[in-house]
Order: structure tokens, then C-alpha cells, then sequence
């Protein structure tokens, strides 16, 4: 029978080994810095939100007959419409414009608001894979949105000036207002978009929701009417509406008209403003968009 080994006293006194050291876990997550942080970190990544927008370019025209034409077939189409049920029929005022120009004026800017907004809206629900798997700046996806639509304005804005020559219309020295008041409409469009999108992952109602707002919001714009035709009691409601002014300017940037600059000076307020809370109220939801979404 074999013995048992003896316990000397050293080692009755050794102590238990020790547990072995915990790992390490990282967590990445969104910052909580100011405004100026998110639009640094935004442009530390612009290479990032290129590539994306010029992602949701190629898908949108994808397997497509008529390609980029979409972007110009879309305006000149409701063009059409409302010239003659506003321009023919309802006699609607044109600012002593023709009325297709006026109009298309106008719907060029409201196609492209319409398109960011629209797109940015769902971009987070249709990006939910790669939000999942890596960090980035989730503004970049709404945002690349923006950029998309900014190639389909820039085509329509190209027919634009192709209806211009021949109505025989050509602009004035106000044509240097046009890449500020874009620049005023784009973000605008990407601060309603960019919230739309954070409100999207929560409610995901707003898919129905937002395409219905669109449409009543149009006519609460001038797009295919002039703020004249609207009754003098009523116009500060319009004011109320950044688009009022930024479209407005923009068709009289274009159109060599007068600017109305208080309505420009309040709806790029209502727009720096709209801006700063969507970018604070999108930071807020982001933190749980991998787990929502």
C-alpha cells in the first residue's frame, strides 16, 4: 500500500495561487462632446461620407433604363401638371415669370429637400448592418444622403438653365447668392433628415409618417405660388418655414428678382438653429441605435 505524501508546516503556510488578473473590455461609443466636436469628428471622416454618397448614387439608379434622366424627368413632369392646373386653369401668379419656369424653379430646390430627407430618413434602418459591426460617425450615413441628392440637383439645375436660355431669361448679379442658399437648403435637409432617421430606429411609424408630411408641407411652401398669393395676415406663418425663404431667394438668384432679405435672414436663423438641435438630439439616440436597431 502506497503512502500518502506528508504535509510539512512550509507548506500548510503557502498561500492559495492567485486568480488570474481580469481581461480588459473596451467600449466604443459615441462621444458626448459639443457641437463643434460632432462636426470635427464628421469631418475627420468626409473620405468615409464621399464613399457613401457616391454608394447611394450608383444603388439608386442601379438596373435602371432611364438612370440619372429620373432626376430630371421627376420636376419637369410636375411642372407640366401644375402648369396646367395652376397656370392655365387657376391662373395662379407668376411674379410676371412665365409659369412652367417659375415653377420649375421652385421644384428643383423642393425635389432635392424632398429626396434628402425622404433618403435620409430610412438610411439608418437600411445601413443597420454596418452600424452594427463598426464605429463611425453615424451622422455620415443621413449626411451621405444629402450628398446623393446634391448630384440629382445639380442635373436638374442644369435644365434649369437650359429652359432659362430659351425663355430668353438670364441671371443678374443675385446668382451669387445661389451656392449660399444651396448650402442654406442642404442643411436644412440634412437636420431634418439626420432626425428623422435617430426618430425612425425608435418609432419606426415615421416611414408612414414622413411621406404624408412632405406632401402637406409642399403646399405650405411657395413652390408652385408666389408669397404674394398668400393674404398679407397670413404671411408670417409662411415665414415660419425656412423653406419660404431659401427657396425664394433661390428663384430670385436665378431669375434676377428682388430678394426678399428679411425672409432669407429668418430662415437661415430657423436653419443654424434646426441644425444645432438635430445634431444634439441625434447624438443622444445614437448610443443605442446597435441595440434598437
Amino acid at each position: 500500500m502506497k503512502a500518502l505524501p506528508h504535509r510539512t508546516e512550509a507548506s500548510a503556510c503557502e498561500p492559495p495561487p492567485a486568480a488570474p488578473a481580469p481581461v480588459p473590455h473596451f467600449v466604443i461609443e459615441a462621444g458626448r462632446g459639443s457641437l463643434w466636436d460632432a462636426l470635427g469628428e464628421l469631418c475627420q471622416h468626409r473620405e468615409l461620407l464621399y464613399f457613401l454618397a457616391w454608394r447611394d448614387v450608383k444603388l439608386r439608379y442601379k438596373q435602371t433604363a432611364l438612370g440619372a434622366l429620373w432626376a430630371v424627368l421627376q420636376p419637369l413632369l410636375m411642372m407640366v401638371v401644375f402648369t396646367l392646373l395652376f397656370g392655365k386653369l387657376a391662373h395662379v401668379p407668376s411674379e410676371g415669370l412665365p409659369y412652367p419656369i417659375f415653377a420649375f424653379a421652385g421644384l428643383v430646390p423642393w425635389q432635392f429637400f424632398q429626396s434628402a430627407v425622404t433618403q435620409g430618413g430610412a438610411s439608418l434602418i437600411g445601413n443597420a448592418q454596418l452600424i452594427t459591426k463598426v464605429y463611425f460617425p453615424r451622422m455620415a450615413i443621413p449626411g451621405a444622403a444629402v450628398g446623393a441628392a446634391l448630384v440629382d440637383f445639380a442635373i436638374a439645375s442644369i435644365i434649369l438653365f437650359a429652359m432659362m436660355a430659351c425663355y430668353r431669361i438670364a441671371p443678374g448679379a443675385g446668382i451669387a447668392m445661389f451656392p449660399v442658399l444651396v448650402a442654406l437648403l442642404a442643411i436644412f435637409a440634412g437636420a431634418v433628415g439626420m432626425w428623422m432617421a435617430g426618430m425612425n430606429v425608435k418609432y419606426r411609424d415615421i416611414k408612414y409618417v414622413l411621406p404624408f408630411m412632405l406632401q402637406l408641407w409642399m403646399f405650405a411652401t411657395p413652390v408652385i405660388y408666389p408669397t404674394s398669393f398668400v393674404p398679407a395676415g397670413w404671411r408670417w406663418i409662411l415665414a415660419l418655414n425656412p423653406l419660404t425663404g431659401i427657396i425664394g431667394g433661390l428663384r430670385a438668384a436665378v431669375l434676377d428678382k428682388p430678394f426678399d432679405w428679411p425672409a432669407m435672414a429668418v430662415a437661415a436663423a430657423l436653419t443654424l438653429g434646426s441644425a444645432a438641435y438635430a445634431v444634439w438630439s441625434f447624438r443622444r439616440m445614437e448610443r443605442s441605435f446597435a441595440d434598437v436597431i
